[in-house]
């Protein structure tokens, strides 16, 4: 089993930035199984969305709305993933969700609010 636990969210203004941490614990071996670790987001009344992916080469992907603003990154010795939000919109309003997994097998955590005032 893998546990995941998001913090950093917050109220900020738009324009702002903000740096959410995702820490994961339990199996190490699952851990280190899965290559690619995501933040996902999800908007009152919208689907969940994909925002960012790093893979465990450090290889990064993100949605077409947030590039340039956001940044993912990993550092696997201490099993935490990060997503440096920069020039935050108020459409940037969302819960931000860690994930890791891969195919049936899935970890989230519980989910950081952000909310961006205009």
């Amino acid at each position: 089993q893998v546990q995941v636990v998001e913090s950093g969210g917050g109220l900020v203004q738009a324009g702002g930035s903000l740096r959410l941490s995702c820490a994961l614990s339990g199996s190490i071996f699952k851990i280190f199984s899965f290559n690619v670790m995501d933040w996902y987001r999800q908007a009152p009344e919208k689907q969940r969305e994909l925002v960012a992916s790093i893979t465990s080469g450090g290889s990064t992907d993100y949605a077409d709305s947030v590039k340039g603003r956001f940044t993912i990154s990993r550092d696997s010795a201490k099993k935490r993933v990060y997503l440096q939000m920069n020039s935050l919109k108020p459409e940037d309003t969302a819960i931000y969700y860690c994930h890791i997994g891969r195919g049936p097998d899935n970890y989230w955590g519980q989910g950081t609010q952000v909310t961006v005032s205009s």
